[in-house]
């Protein structure tokens, strides 16, 4: 006998299968905010960048955006505008950009000068956005992404490209980036995922991530129907992919989101069918991925449907968002990044985490609450790994995404 399971799009209860889901559908340096206005201003904090320390900490509120879903009861209006205090992490709500539908995911050039968000709906679109130092963003447009439900986007590290992924039709696109604006040019290359076949319960390719390895050379897209993550090689002139490899998890496990360690030999794996973690080598001369055994999210029995993995800048730590659990797992990183020791699970405070981020400095991690409508921000404490929930959580409709600066 098949268990109902919960739409991790949506939250809502769905059948069994994937394909029963309702719902259709990085960090700029030197950007500040002013609490309460809305305003952008330059500072002088720097991005952590993997393999790197952490940035030094900034000073004063920081601009944090929230994605949202528009169309569904209770969503929100577009993209949520707020600071957060670097000292206390207290968030302040300062306004919201409009006419963007359904902003599920968000992420920030190279430069720190433009917004890029899904608009997860049936007719997908990428929408990219300027920000102003003197006032909120600005809508410069949007393209097509070629599918239906894009949920999740990047932008290559050397600024030209965008990277997306539609999940309902399990395809992945590019888009090419005008370095002078940030404005989305036409399409550059769009491929289907359609082998191998769906694991049980599963009805066909569902991209859910799409990420540039640690070389910049390869691209890696995690398709949770296909129980696949296909590695692709990225032509940095025509912004086409071609296949390499593709790395197979176990039937029926899921995997949702990928996350590099540090020194780019070892990624993370966050599978939500089957409610595991999976540590894989990469290979940053092929680009080929190798998944290792699954391991526990230490949520108990049943899934959990894991969201979302983190690794901290030096490498030491990593954590792990549960939707059905309400928690989030701290691991230790051991053997240079071959290894993670679960530690602990700590309440997320909220209901139904869907992504979780560090502030800059990684003084803060910021959970976007789905169900609950809440944002909640904790403290890390860089020495052990610690989490310490601070302050109230803030209210926001249905976020699904939180980029903190």
């Amino acid at each position: 006998m098949t268990e109902a399971r919960t739409d991790s799009r949506t939250g809502a209860a769905a059948g069994p299968g994937i394909g029963r889901r309702r719902f259709l559908g990085t960090v700029a340096a030197g950007v500040t905010a002013a609490a309460g206005a809305g305003v952008l201003t330059v500072g002088d904090a720097a991005p952590a960048r993997a393999g790197r320390p952490a940035a030094r900490r900034p000073h004063g509120p920081r601009p944090l955006f929230l994605g949202t879903y528009t169309s569904k009861e209770g969503g929100g209006t577009g993209i949520g505008l707020a600071t957060y205090d670097t000292a206390t992490g207290r968030i302040t709500a300062t306004g919201v950009v409009t006419g963007v539908p359904d902003p599920s995911y968000l992420a920030l050039a190279p430069s720190g000068r433009t917004l890029y968000a899904v608009d997860e709906q049936q007719d997908g679109q990428v929408t990219a956005l300027a920000l102003a130092p003197d006032g909120p963003p600005t809508v410069l447009g949007a393209r097509s992404t070629g599918g239906a439900g894009p949920c999740h986007l990047s932008v290559h590290p050397g600024g030209r490209w965008l990277l997306s992924a539609n999940y309902l039709s399990g395809s992945v696109a590019v888009h090419p980036i005008d370095r002078a604006t940030g404005a989305l040019g036409a399409r550059t290359d769009l491929v289907t995922h359609s082998a191998p076949p769906p694991g049980p319960g599963q009805d066909g390719p569902h991209a859910h991530q799409i990420i540039t390895g640690p070389d910049g050379r390869h691209v890696l897209a995690v398709d949770l129907g296909n129980d696949t993550v296909y590695s692709y090689r990225l032509d940095p002139t025509a912004g086409k992919l071609t296949q390499v490899s593709a790395a197979s998890l176990r039937p029926g496990a899921g995997p949702r989101h990928l996350t590099f360690h540090p020194t780019g030999d070892f990624a993370y794996l966050a599978n939500e069918v089957d409610n595991t973690v999976v540590v894989c080598r990469y290979d940053r001369r092929t680009g080929r991925l190798t998944p290792g055994a699954p391991q526990s999210t230490g949520t108990g029995p049943g899934t959990s449907y894991p969201a979302q993995i983190l690794v901290t800048a030096n490498g030491r730590y990593a954590f792990l968002a549960n939707r059905g659990h309400n928690s989030l797992t701290r691991y230790a990183v051991a053997a240079g990044g071959a290894r993670l020791v679960l530690l602990d699970t700590v309440p997320v405070g909220g209901d139904f985490p869907r992504q979780i981020a560090f502030s800059p400095d990684e003084r803060w991690l910021f959970a976007a609450n789905q169900k609950s409508g809440t944002v909640t921000v904790f403290s890390v404490t860089a020495r052990t790994g610690t989490l310490t929930p601070v302050g109230e959580p803030f209210a926001a409709p249905l976020p699904v995404c939180a980029l903190p600066l």
